[in-house]
């Protein structure tokens, strides 16, 4: 399996941060949750990293992720041009994550790949705030259409029984918890200190 993570270019990344964090510490931030979160998925799956920036991609390559041009800036366009290569390299199944998930833990993507073993089958692992998807497991690949974006949660579950699937839900609080508005940062402050570091 395969496990896609779209990533915006690091100079537009976290700007709802923009009232309490630089852009250096935004830029730095971006870098530090990206790394975060292709180390945690490469532990259960090759990874592939889908970006209109060079920087990001380059990052990507240098951790031994897969690297690849984002063709359209459109997130679900994105999600399923990396879909179409996966499924070129014989991938049987799929994880979309997106990049900012700083408490991201090994078990909660290998629970959400065992919900996912017996195709076909949807696991849905929705943000904190329940209106967001942190986590979309299809097995096969484009089961159903990808709707990041506003109320995705609500979409991907809609898609899910549109298709005559009940999808598995799944709840964690690493994989909930992700970093968008100053208070997710002072939340996330509060639980574990985050050390962002210049990538060298």
């Amino acid at each position: 399996m395969f496990t896609i993570i779209p990533t915006k270019p690091f100079a537009e990344a976290k700007s709802r941060l923009a009232s309490i964090l630089s852009p250096t510490h935004r830029y730095q931030l971006s870098q530090y949750l990206l790394q975060h979160t292709i180390h945690v998925s490469q532990q259960v799956s090759e990874v592939v990293v889908i970006s209109r920036d060079t920087q990001v991609r380059r990052l990507a390559k240098q951790l031994g992720a897969w690297a690849l041009v984002e063709a359209v800036p459109d997130l679900n366009q994105a999600i399923r041009q990396a879909m179409a290569w996966v499924s070129q390299q014989s991938g049987q199944a799929v994880l979309i994550l997106p990049s900012d998930l700083p408490l991201l833990q090994l078990a909660t993507l290998q629970n959400i790949i065992q919900l996912g073993q017996r195709a076909p089958t949807v696991v849905i692992a929705p943000c904190h705030r329940h209106e967001g998807t942190n986590g979309l497991f299809m097995h096969p690949i484009g089961l159903i259409e990808t709707a990041f974006g506003v109320d995705s949660f609500a979409k991907h579950q809609a898609a899910s029984h549109a298709i005559g699937l009940e999808p598995h839900i799944y709840h964690a609080p690493d994989i909930a918890f992700d970093l968008d508005w100053p208070s997710d940062w002072a939340m996330l402050n509060s639980v574990q200190l985050v050390s962002v570091q210049p990538v060298s």
